[in-house]
């Protein structure tokens, strides 16, 4: 199991639990997120999620690469294991926190762009590697887009391992609403859920999806060009390995 998920108090923590692998998401780790959600949609006990990632060095550095994931044999069809991985992907609508210390990069956008608001340690970093190598951007900077100025957004896309998006730029930005320091996200976030979880559920569950509808339908109408935009832009598997095979000891030290 590479996903944990404890709380009390009306506040459950999910933690990415594969420090080893930068909290990378594999295909188990992928349906693990996915029952966690539903599962807190369920539990009347739940009133207010944190959402962190386990060892310090890493939020969370998106799908592992080391992961098999089978194609359809069509250039109009992709699967992509990340698309559930999110709460709101499963129909959780609970308050949803994320505390970040370390790296968030790529895939983690899928998760980080389904949080009511984010708190950030003064170590954490942000940034996209997908051009870099050889991949679009497409899902993530939808996903971003909603949080912060489209400038911002294509900067951080287009610039790729080469630029790193810091604490407090990004909470400059919008993307972060709190800065501690480092090592202090996680306590942060419970201590904002502990606040939302001792106002009443349903309330509170409603100004989430009122949040949500007024985003949605630009969310939407973005992430319906995502599926043909990979499919044009992305080069072929093998020569996206050579890329990151290149790249991957700058990626490892930095």
């Amino acid at each position: 199991m590479s996903v944990t998920c404890e709380g009390a108090d009306g506040i459950a923590v999910v933690t990415l639990d594969r420090p080893a692998r930068l909290n990378a998401i594999d295909v188990e780790t992928a349906d693990a997120l996915a029952a966690v959600w539903r599962r807190l949609r369920r539990d009347e006990t739940v009133r207010a999620v944190v959402l962190t990632g386990a060892g310090g060095r890493a939020f969370c550095t998106g799908l592992d690469r080391a992961a098999s994931v089978p194609q359809p044999p069509s250039p109009y069809a992709i699967d992509d294991p990340l698309l559930a991985i999110g709460p709101k992907a499963n129909d959780l609508w609970k308050p949803v926190i994320a505390a970040v210390d370390g790296m968030a990069c790529g895939g983690a956008f899928y998760l980080l762009g389904e949080a009511e608001f984010i708190v950030a340690g003064e170590d954490a970093t942000f940034f996209d590697p997908h051009t870099g190598y050889g991949m679009v951007s497409a899902y993530e900077a939808v996903a971003m887009a909603q949080r912060m100025p489209i400038g911002e957004v294509a900067r951080m896309a287009l610039m790729g391992t080469a630029e790193r998006i810091s604490a407090r730029r990004a909470y400059e930005t919008g993307l972060v609403s709190e800065v501690t320091a480092a090592g202090e996200a996680l306590p942060a976030a419970l201590r904002a859920a502990s606040v939302i979880a001792g106002y009443p559920t349903e309330a509170v569950q409603g100004t989430v999806r009122a949040v949500w509808a007024a985003r949605e339908a630009a969310r939407a109408q973005a992430l319906a060009h995502a599926p043909q935009l990979i499919a044009l832009g992305n080069l072929p598997p093998e020569r996206q390995a050579e890329l990151f095979a290149a790249r991957g000891r700058e990626f490892r030290v930095r």
